[in-house]
């Protein structure tokens, strides 16, 4: 099942797909357009990951890491499907990355990687962008470059951990106004979803909600106002966006 929240008729509500329609909990279906696409969760922790594909760390000129590479986001860099992302003025590099979200269904703690798949609600599309020239100091991704207000566009979907037989055997892919410009496979993480769920409830307890996300693989390239970027990742959705331009 894939469901997702939306704003409609002046309230936030419930959704799910229903051949290509969106359905409300009343019966009625609507084109996409009808409706305002909000994230499809209301997010606890935000855990992501830098550099979590090989070729992503070549790209940027990078070593992979040998242990994960986190860093914490805001709820308030979440925007939905449809929306629009800023590119700030004084941007000189400014790139989508396509990434598989995991959303946390129950409470996590000491999970082993043989169990991770139970602690799991399902999976959405995220695409966290970043400003590569606000790289600064002695760590990466830093703080300036990934909690931005409206720079990491999630949904549309929230797909049933039981609807993906192998979250670890996904096409990921990016158009930027309707050119292919990104494709990878969740196979070629570095550290795959087992392994992170073991990783993080080792030491904390992640909670329903709670979201990771898994990184990027190759294939991100400069992005300007106006440019409509959808990513997409097979069976879990296609996430549209646009960016517009806006004072640092």
């Amino acid at each position: 099942m894939k469901q997702a929240r939306i704003a409609f008729e002046g309230r936030v509500q419930q959704a799910w797909e229903d051949n290509g329609k969106v359905r409300l909990a009343d019966g009625r279906r609507l084109d996409e357009s009808e409706v305002t696409w909000l994230p499809p969760v209301t997010p606890g922790t935000i855990l992501a990951l830098g550099l979590n594909y090989a070729d992503h760390a070549a790209e940027i000129a990078s070593k992979p890491p040998e242990e994960p590479m986190v860093f914490l986001k805001g709820a308030n860099t979440l925007v939905g499907h449809r929306a629009f992302t800023p590119r700030p003025t004084d941007a000189t590099n400014m790139h989508y990355e396509c990434e598989l979200a995991i959303v946390i269904g129950k409470p996590a703690r000491n999970v082993a990687k043989a169990d991770a798949y139970d602690y799991i609600a399902g999976y959405t599309v995220a695409n966290d962008y970043a400003v590569r020239n606000y790289l600064e100091g002695f760590y990466r991704p830093n703080f300036r470059i990934k909690s931005r207000d409206n720079c990491t566009p999630i949904g549309p979907w929230l797909v049933d951990a039981a609807d993906i037989a192998d979250p670890m055997n996904l096409r990921l892919t990016t158009r930027v106004n309707g050119e292919t410009t990104q494709e990878g496979s969740t196979k070629d993480m570095i550290f795959d979803v087992p392994f992170l769920i073991e990783y993080f409830s080792a030491f904390m307890t992640l909670q329903p909600g709670d979201v990771i996300l898994t990184g990027t693989p190759k294939g991100t390239v400069n992005v300007m106002p106006g440019d409509e970027v959808v990513t997409e990742i097979e069976g879990v959705g296609a996430l549209h966006n646009t960016i517009i331009e806006r004072k640092a």
